[in-house]
């Protein structure tokens, strides 16, 4: 687990990536695409996106403690977004496909494996 020290930032796996961190390099794709901007929060539902794409590393701030106001942030944010989903199938009977989509996005919204 190396890690390498910047003026851009610090250089850290994705494992050891953390929600609330702070991206201090944008985080493109092998074709150059963007993925995430730079200065962009990490979140739960991001990380996972991230390591879905086999993206193996990434530069953040080098400010050690995350920032409170951005993982409450998040937090409000992600929250938004299940509610969202919630009106969105509330008409969805429980045994039916549309429940087990809704299952699916909810645990990935929670930042667990979809």
């Amino acid at each position: 687990m190396s890690e390498s020290v910047s003026e851009s930032g610090r250089e850290i796996s994705m494992e050891q990536a953390r929600e609330g961190m702070v991206l201090a390099q944008a985080l493109s794709d092998a074709s150059g695409a963007v993925l995430l901007a730079r200065g962009a929060t990490l979140t739960a539902a991001s990380l996972t996106a991230l390591r879905r794409r086999n993206v193996e590393r990434c530069h953040v701030v080098m400010d050690e403690a995350p920032d409170p106001a951005a993982q409450a942030h998040a937090e409000q944010e992600r929250l938004r977004r299940l509610e969202r989903l919630a009106v969105l199938f509330r008409a969805t009977p429980p045994d039916s496909p549309g429940a087990e989509l809704l299952a699916l996005l909810q645990r990935y919204r929670q930042g667990g494996a979809a």
